[in-house]
């Protein structure tokens, strides 16, 4: 079939209601594929945020609280806290023993060296264990408890639990249990609140914690002897803080994460063979445990009468050294290992996005310097007194004025154009009407203005009936919603005075600015497509001609095989085709024309899904010039790459952004995160005042830059998203037709828009 041809549309078609209410009903699978994507995508942002204990309240909550509901047998006890039928009883180590125990790991480059000092000295530790860190270090939990070191809970995200609800406490002992189990198969007795050191720690506050994991059958570990490591106070410090007094046992406390160990990695070995040579055993909590349980039984045995039998709880256990730990039963196993996938995941994923974000944030502000560069060379360069695109252009044009359904505006369309200060015929092309458009233009009465009547076959197919009945060489096409400026064709068809000039893009503006939605799209038109086509300009890869305002050489048009059906953007087709057939594509600033934008979201969300779905397609028909010579392969290889990078990657990956500010100010640092946006909204509000500079408009409407940053562009953004999808999928996009409101009046010369 010949592409001049008119191909029988079914997009008019009117759907019976059910069948619309069904089709409404019923989602269509690539949104659902777009909605599970950015469901995954918050999914694993939230998990990867909490994994990393950065969502606040990770620091001691209170250091005054008062203990006196706290008993003094605890208070003045021992450092293995554990409670007997409610009964609180306390445990100390036994003399010359030391338990050494680690706070804050794993971690996959200090705790991996502590195992390895703790191998070569042959002796145990006690690890408490931050349930987020398990998760991402699951290997070095499995090597610590394969070692025959003991592991205890550390909470999930190092947070104080004395001041948090009730079903915190349990849902952070609960997870790190989760871990635990998916890294090494087990579950633990142990517990060691973070922000606590010796007994006195205990307060009114988080007492009531302590009962409550007691009688879960949690033994709380606090410490006799703390080598304040943390302080990097230098190693003869740490092992000479780390040292009991008097032969006395001790729970000592080192760190194996949270910061540089590197002191702590010199001062344990050394600690190490200074209490061996004093003597000192070294064991685990529960090791220690089970000296003292079995210290105080045989001195209960010895003073019982003779042949009295010893109690089950006198009794040792064949494997003191691990007896905190407890196989993981299937359920809890299973769930940790899922648990240990999700992060897996969230751990390649979330830098992965990172790295993404770096390169768009690149190229964002790649592309704002290169667009204010480019675009002041391009307003000296056509601004100079010595300009000129070669002799003027006098000749009568043709003006292309495809309508379906355009009552509302037709008229305000056709008086715009019957002022125009150069010489022109009107071609109105009815695309199978059924509101009385043609009637309407006829009865205005206009000189030069014909009116072609066709069956309803397309914007495209109305074009082309319209470029053949034209009977000059210059045709101008335009939407039937747009209205012209007095000398808005005069100065559009002015580059043809260049005989390599083949289609000239106008300045189309958005009349319709009064409200909301039309503001943030004035800000668009101005700043991302005008500013733009100055760059393209000067670059000489000009992607599109916009519809609602374009020149053409007649002869140009027809020998590309004229406005294509292949693709729903048919005005990009056009343009690349141009390109690719020699000719050059160029901007004429000053050539204004005023179009009624999309009024409500949904209108908007139609039609730049189908701006961005046609931009694909007509890449992908011309994607053959990325290999060519020629004109053709200039294109190819310089207007393609941008169009791609700037209108389809940068933007696709753009919400990461947004999406990583808002990350940033729940998980690591508010005020930093916020002031990095405003600095990056800061570039774009320059950008944008330089773009409302050159085109002389109002200032005051950037004052809606802002709200457009948070909400009109994410719209944008889930359009192209959408798109992106559809295309994925091998979906098929119709032509979505637009309701007008006729709302865009006729202009008067010099003044705008009424």
């Amino acid at each position: 079939m010949n592409r001049n041809q008119v191909r029988p549309q079914r997009r008019h078609a009117t759907p019976s209601r059910i069948e619309r209410v069904r089709r409404q009903a019923v989602p269509k699978p690539r949104v659902i594929i777009a909605l599970l994507l950015l469901l995954g995508l918050v999914s694993v942002m939230l998990l990867d945020g909490y994994l990393r204990a950065e969502v606040g309240n990770d620091q001691r909550v209170r250091s005054d609280a008062s203990a006196n509901k706290v008993p003094d047998s605890v208070l003045d006890g021992g450092p293995f806290l554990s409670f007997q039928g409610g009964t609180a009883r306390t445990r100390s180590v036994p003399d010359k023993t030391i338990v050494l125990t680690f706070d804050d790991g794993p971690d996959p480059e200090w705790t991996q060296k502590v195992l390895d000092i703790l191998d070569d000295n042959d002796v145990p530790g006690t690890f408490f264990l931050v349930g987020s860190m398990i998760s991402r270090y699951p290997d070095v939990v499995r090597r610590m408890v394969d070692d025959g070191n003991e592991v205890g809970v550390h909470t999930f995200t190092h947070v104080d639990l004395s001041y948090q609800s009730a079903a915190r406490v349990t849902r952070e002992i609960a997870q790190t249990q989760l871990a635990l189990a998916g890294a090494a198969g087990i579950t633990t007795t142990l517990f060691r609140a973070p922000y606590s050191s010796t007994n006195d720690a205990i307060d009114n506050y988080s007492w009531p914690v302590y009962k409550k994991l007691g009688a879960m059958g949690y033994t709380s570990v606090f410490i006799d002897t703390d080598s304040e490591d943390w302080q990097q106070p230098g190693v003869s410090k740490i092992i000479e803080w780390a040292t009991p007094k008097s032969g006395k046992g001790a729970s000592v406390l080192f760190h194996d994460a949270g910061g540089n160990r590197a002191q702590t990695l010199e001062a344990l070995p050394r600690y190490i063979k200074k209490m061996k040579a004093k003597g000192y055993t070294f064991t685990t909590v529960s090791g220690a445990q089970q000296q003292a349980q079995g210290q105080q039984a045989q001195g209960q045995q010895a003073q019982a009468p003779q042949g009295t039998p010893a109690t089950a709880g006198d009794t040792w256990q064949s494997n003191p050294e691990q007896a905190a730990h407890r196989t993981a039963d299937t359920a809890t196993l299973w769930e940790g290992r899922a648990l240990l996938g999700a992060v897996a995941v969230a751990e390649w994923t979330v830098p992965g996005l990172a790295a993404v974000l770096a390169v768009v944030g690149v190229a964002v502000l790649g592309r704002f310097a290169m667009m204010l560069v480019l675009a002041r060379r391009h307003y000296r360069q056509r601004n100079r007194r010595r300009f000129s695109w070669g002799p003027s252009v006098t000749a009568p044009v043709s003006v292309i004025v495809p309508a379906y359904n355009e009552k509302e505006c037709i008229a305000n369309t056709l008086n715009s154009l019957a002022a125009s200060t150069h010489p022109i015929e009107i071609v109105v092309v009815d695309d199978g009407s059924t509101d009385g458009t043609a009637e309407i233009a006829e009865s205005l009465g206009l000189p030069n203005v014909r009116v072609i009547r066709q069956p309803n076959a397309g914007k495209p197919a109305a074009l082309n009936n319209g470029v053949r009945h034209a009977r000059y060489d210059i045709v101008v096409m335009m939407d039937g919603d747009t209205v012209f400026e007095p000398d808005t064709v005069q100065r559009l068809v002015q580059p043809f005075g260049d005989p390599g000039v083949g289609a000239v893009a106008g300045n189309a503006k958005v009349g319709n600015r009064s409200t909301v939605i039309g503001a943030w799209q004035h800000i668009e038109y101005v700043m991302g497509f005008n500013l733009d086509r100055r760059m393209y300009d000067l670059l000489r890869c000009m992607p599109t001609i916009p519809g609602a305002i374009g020149a053409f050489r007649r002869d140009a048009v027809l020998a590309v095989g004229g406005m294509s059906e292949d693709t729903l953007a048919e005005d990009t087709d056009i343009t690349i085709a141009l390109h690719r057939a020699g000719w050059r594509v160029v901007y004429a600033e000053h050539a204004r024309a005023w179009t009624e934008a999309p009024a409500s979201l949904g209108q908007l969300w139609r039609q730049r899904y189908r701006w961005s779905y046609g931009t694909m397609q007509a890449l992908w028909k011309h994607r053959r010039s990325v290999t060519d010579r020629g004109p053709s392969g200039r294109f190819g290889r310089v207007g393609m790459p941008l169009v791609v990078l700037f209108q389809i990657v940068t933007p696709v990956f753009a919400p990461l952004i947004d999406v990583f500010t808002v990350y940033a100010m729940i998980f690591v640092d508010f005020k930093a995160s916020l002031l990095a946006w405003l600095a990056v909204l800061l570039v774009q509000l320059v950008c944008a005042a330089y773009a409302f500079r050159l085109d002389r408009e109002r200032y005051r409407y950037l004052l809606m830059l802002p709200l457009q940053q948070i909400a009109y562009r994410q719209l944008m953004y889930l359009v192209l998203i959408h798109s992106c999808v559809t295309a994925a999928t091998g979906g098929r996009l119709r032509w979505q037709k637009l309701k007008r409101t006729g709302e865009v009046g006729s202009p008067a010369p010099g003044t705008g828009v009424r």
